[in-house]
């Protein structure tokens, strides 16, 4: 498809064909079906991270009735879905919608400007196969391009690494052709890609071995939902599924807050549950982590397949820190050596803002580390421009699609009052140091935190990672707001009156 003629302008640019992305466009096309509406999408095919990530075992790391969208329930019964069949469940979802047509592929934005007398902004972007340079302009921008950094993860450099003789990959770029068939494999990482990882290479790899520097928080998931099925059985259609849906945010919610309210009783909870999967001659200072539950983010592992392969001696787990690589594998501190052919960095991710892009308003470059977000949805000073950012404590698609549903609200209060624009205007004093996330001691956090929007002190700056705040502020409280500044269209101007009343 391609770009359209600078004369033209869309409505809606969304930056993005991920779940994020997809999801918004749904938004859009139930909710304001008259909405000029594109998606500029920086790979040749929609999924985002379930498509970028193939390594073995890939899979979701919440459940998947919450983790669906809230308009097309999730009606299986596997808990936790693997990669195809979340990739095959956003196609599908965009099929419903006939959303392929609107997906400009394999372009890459590098910079977002405002102009504030045409209202409108000008996207740059450049084609990834040839190079060719790309513009588009759109009144209302929204950014759906995930965290972190599609190009590479977070790669530490290790000691003497160069001395390995075997294979060093890393799960962000898995080489479709690795064999680890009868090989050792040591997989660097206590996190859920490595707890994914695990349970899957363990069997047909001759020994898997998980190596942590520290422990975290795993603990058991049923894998498949039998009381679900049960219902679904016995109610209508859809019913059962979405009952499902909210009894697991519920837990969800309850959960975090009890390792949030009681963290001494829950991280015992947590270490017990652990116990009994792993048996009790199991050394439990591997599973037993310095911090209290939820100050990372805590692993599930359908059916406690990590804890079988364990049990059943395929896989085994090393604490410790990395000396030296060498010739056959890994040195620790501790002088223990663990032998390898094939070593998997499982060390995280880059953290990266709206993809890299740049953004100016009327030429002047503004961060997104160095503003607030406005109800977790639009930014601060940022005209028309909506950034999405799911829960770090439950699954990410519930806020993505509370905002996606706030945006069409926001966007029929501004067509039923002649709004060309809105941008979020906030009091002095109200930000605050610290970001959004640092209350998350998770590595890839810590290290990019300050790519991170501003925290506020008070609502509507401050972001709770709390589904039924965010409920109330996007979907339940009036769209008119005094830190919302609205400019009328110039041929439709808005008088005092009109503004004055929620929508």
């Amino acid at each position: 498809m391609q770009a359209v003629n600078r004369d033209d302008i869309y409505d809606v640019l969304i930056i993005g064909a991920g779940l994020s992305g997809i999801g918004t466009a749904c938004h859009l096309a139930r909710e304001c079906p008259d909405k000029r509406v594109a998606i500029v999408e920086r790979r040749e095919c929609m999924g985002g991270t379930w498509d970028l990530f193939r390594y073995p075992g890939i899979r979701s790391d919440s459940d998947m009735l919450s983790f669906s969208y809230d308009f097309r329930p999730w009606n299986k019964l596997r808990t936790l879905a693997d990669g195809p069949s979340i990739r095959e469940y956003i196609r599908q979802t965009a099929a419903e919608h006939r959303l392929e047509d609107k997906i400009h592929y394999g372009l890459q934005v590098r910079e977002a400007s405002w102009d504030s007398r045409e209202q409108c902004w000008t996207l740059q972007a450049v084609c990834q196969r040839s190079g060719e340079p790309r513009h588009f302009r759109s009144r209302f921008l929204m950014s759906c391009t995930g965290y972190y950094n599609y190009d590479s993860g977070y790669r530490p450099a290790f000691p003497e690494e160069q001395r390995f003789r075997g294979t060093i990959v890393h799960p962000q770029h898995w080489p479709e052709d690795l064999d680890y068939s009868g090989k050792r494999v040591l997989v660097i990482g206590s996190g859920a890609t490595a707890v994914t990882l695990v349970p899957a290479m363990a069997g047909t790899a001759a020994h898997v071995t998980m190596l942590q520097r520290s422990p975290s928080y795993v603990y058991s998931l049923p894998g498949s939902d039998r009381l679900t099925g049960l219902l679904a059985r016995l109610l209508p259609g859809d019913l059962a599924y979405r009952f499902a849906r909210r009894r697991n945010i519920l837990l969800q919610q309850l959960t975090f807050k009890a390792c949030r309210r009681w963290p001494q009783f829950m991280r015992r909870h947590l270490l017990r549950k652990a116990q009994k999967q792993l048996g009790p001659d199991f050394d439990m200072r591997h599973f037993s982590p310095a911090y209290m539950p939820w100050d990372e983010r805590l692993c599930a592992v359908p059916d406690g397949d990590l804890f079988r392969v364990l049990r059943e001696g395929s896989a085994s787990v090393a604490t410790g820190h990395i000396e030296c690589f060498t010739e056959n594998g890994v040195k620790l501190r501790s002088g223990e050596e663990l032998a390898a052919d094939i070593i998997v960095t499982a060390t995280g991710l880059d953290l990266q803002m709206m993809g890299g892009m740049a953004v100016r308003v009327d030429e002047q470059e503004l961060k997104l580390e160095e503003q607030m977000t406005y109800r977790g949805a639009l930014v601060q000073n940022l005209p028309n421009l909506a950034w999405f950012f799911g829960y770090t404590n439950a699954s990410w698609t519930l806020k993505a699609d509370l905002a996606g549903r706030y945006l069409c609200r926001l966007l029929k209060y501004m067509d039923a009052r002649g709004l060309a624009s809105v941008t979020p205007r906030a009091p002095a004093g109200e930000s605050m140091e610290e970001g959004i996330l640092d209350s998350l001691q998770a590595g890839y956090v810590q290290r990019g935190r300050r790519q991170l929007p501003r925290q506020g002190r008070t609502p509507p700056w401050e972001v709770k990672m709390d589904y039924r705040h965010d409920v109330q502020q996007l979907l339940e409280r009036p769209v008119d707001d005094p830190c919302l500044v609205f400019v009328a269209a110039a041929d439709k101007p808005a008088s005092p009156a009109s503004t004055a009343h929620a929508a």
